[in-house]
Parts: C-alpha cells; sequence; structure tokens
C-alpha cells in the first residue's frame, strides 16, 4: 500500500480534482440546473480507467465543484456519491477488460447512468424540481433523459478524446502517464533473407 502514495499520483490526483472544480465553475449555473446540463468536466470520468487515484480525485472534487450549487445541501453529498460510485465501477471496469474499445465502452456507462439516475433525485424530488411539469414522474424521467444525452455526450464525445490521448502518450513512454511502468516495446518486423 505504501507505493500507492507516491509523489507522482498524490500530485496526479490534486490535477484531476482541480480540473474538475475549474471545469465545474466555469459554466456556472447551467453545469447544475440545465436541461441540458452543461459539465465537461465529467470527461474526466474515464480516468479511473487508468489511474486507481482517480477515483478520490474525481469524488473530492465533484463535492468541492457542487459548493457552487443552488441544491448543495444535497448536491454536495450525494452528487459526490454519485460520482464515487461511478468512479469506483468504472476503475473495477478498467481492471477486468483489456480490449481498449470495450473498456471504454463499459467503463463509459457507469458516470453515464449512474447519476442519470441520481442526480434528478436531487433535483425533483429533494429540491422540488418538477415545476413547469404534469407530474413528479415525468419530471424525473425527463431529467434522467437529459442526464444520459449530456453525460454521454461529455463521457464518450469529450471523454474519448482524452482516453485516447492518454493510451497515445502511454505508447510514446510519456513518464507522467505510465506510473514507473515501462512503455509496450514497439512492434518490429523482421527482416528475413531468402536463400
Amino acid at each position: 500500500m505504501k507505493n500507492f502514495f507516491t509523489t507522482k499520483r498524490i500530485c496526479r490526483a490534486g490535477v484531476i480534482a482541480g480540473l474538475y472544480v475549474a471545469l465545474t465553475y466555469v459554466f456556472g449555473l447551467i453545469a447544475y440546473d440545465g436541461i441540458p446540463e452543461i459539465r465537461p468536466a465529467e470527461a474526466l470520468c474515464i480516468l479511473p480507467l487508468f489511474y486507481a487515484e482517480a477515483v478520490p480525485a474525481l469524488w473530492i472534487g465533484c463535492m468541492l465543484a457542487n459548493l457552487g450549487s443552488p441544491f448543495i445541501m444535497y448536491d454536495v453529498p450525494i452528487g459526490g456519491l454519485a460520482t464515487l460510485i461511478s468512479a469506483l465501477l468504472t476503475f473495477i471496469t478498467g481492471r477486468f477488460i483489456k480490449n481498449r474499445y470495450l473498456k471504454l465502452g463499459i467503463g463509459g456507462l457507469f458516470p453515464v447512468l449512474v447519476n442519470a439516475f441520481i442526480i434528478p433525485i436531487i433535483i425533483v424530488i429533494l429540491c422540488g424540481g418538477s415545476e413547469g411539469f404534469e407530474s413528479v414522474n415525468i419530471a424525473y424521467w425527463t431529467y434522467f433523459g437529459s442526464m444520459c444525452a449530456t453525460q454521454a455526450l461529455w463521457v464518450y464525445g469529450l471523454g474519448s478524446f482524452l482516453y485516447f490521448a492518454i493510451l497515445d502518450l502511454q505508447k510514446r513512454g510519456v513518464a507522467v502517464f505510465l506510473d514507473g511502468k515501462k512503455p509496450p516495446k514497439p512492434k518490429t518486423v523482421e527482416n528475413t533473407e531468402e536463400n
């Protein structure tokens, strides 16, 4: 366990948490209560596929970002918990699935679905955001659909670029992205001589 708390990992966790907060605050209220919710920080939710420290970093970053939420009383603990659950499930996916496309596809589902089910509970049920809708059920499922769409946009749209950029940087051997692992050896074609 002592190898887990390296300087590089602690710094990386701080950068992830800080980026999550900054990318959320830039968009103000539309990052918290919108149809659609504009929160590109959710692209960072693919990072647990690579790094264990991304799990607590995203959790802490989300709770700090939600201090600016109009639903602060519920959004900090419950929104943070939703991020923690999805980050843990994404991390587990990254450990068991080796195919890089399948890993992204399945790992990205958790931030999309967990947030889509939990965040409308905060907005609609706990904070009474069903005004303008015919019923609480319609309001919940409208927010659910909106969350699915916007989370998928950020996680798969923007997050895919981040995911493949990190894979490329790891392949190139950029130390910040490797955690002391050696980069994979490039494939070479052996020259064969004909007799």
